[in-house]
């Protein structure tokens, strides 16, 4: 059964109206945190059992939960045809470390970005480990799985959206081109960047322009630098 770990992901999921099986709490931890849990537990008929610690590593399969673990509280994913009227959409074309998804995650929900797309195959999918990167934003933001990422863009651009793709060969810097609402962030994944039958159904590829000699940055540390440029140019569009 699937489980949701750490303080901050399981508070958030509860905020947000999740519910759980149960939620296990290591005997001996306290504070107002995890009291605020069980508060929010109780408030919507959850119920909380006290458990030691060893029973929670193995309910969690992870060492760091904070003594704290949601059963059956897995996000759930979204449906395209869920999703509409938002302004700005993250695509992933196979990113695989379940810790850059959390993150990429993370900063897509804090630029109030409406959705992050995934592939089915080849890439990470929603885990435990994604929801304790994400750091509760995915008790708020929709993500979608999708069979094939080029079609799902296909469906975009017939909704509207202009399809921006961040290549390391891209023509325009990210910073000097103009985002059109509504906008579609592409980003590839690890090591490999877009796939080429990705890339061709871009409208626009954009670059981070590197001045060391490292030719490209880690997948979520870039997704920060396009997603916050991009939502300064629309917000104020």
């Amino acid at each position: 059964m699937p489980v949701l770990v750490g303080i901050h992901p399981i508070r958030e999921a509860l905020l947000a109206g999740q519910s759980f099986e149960r939620v296990l709490v290591a005997k001996g931890a306290g504070g107002p945190k995890v009291q605020e849990i069980v508060d929010l537990c109780k408030k919507s008929k959850i119920p909380v059992r006290y458990e030691e610690r060893a029973a929670l590593d193995r309910a969690a399969s992870v060492a760091k939960h904070q003594g704290v673990v949601a059963i059956g509280g897995a996000s759930t994913y979204a449906a395209l045809t869920d999703v509409e009227g938002i302004d700005l959409v993250v695509i992933l074309d196979g990113v695989e470390d379940p810790h850059n998804l959390g993150a990429i995650i993370r900063t897509a929900h804090a630029v109030g970005a409406g959705a992050v797309v995934i592939p089915e195959r080849r890439a990470a999918g929603l885990t435990e480990t994604v929801a304790k990167a994400a750091a509760g934003a995915l008790a708020h933001l929709p993500v979608i799985r999708v069979v094939n990422i080029s079609h799902s863009i296909e469906d975009f651009k017939k909704r509207g959206y202009w399809i921006y793709g961040l290549d390391e060969r891209g023509e325009h810097a990210y910073n000097e081109i103009v985002y059109s609402r509504p906008t579609a962030i592409v980003l590839g994944g690890e090591g490999k960047g877009l796939h080429e039958h990705v890339r061709k159904r871009c409208d626009y590829l954009v670059r981070i322009p590197m001045a060391g000699a490292i030719g490209s940055l880690n997948v979520s540390v870039a997704a920060g630098v396009v997603l916050f440029e991009t939502r300064r140019q629309i917000s104020v569009a």
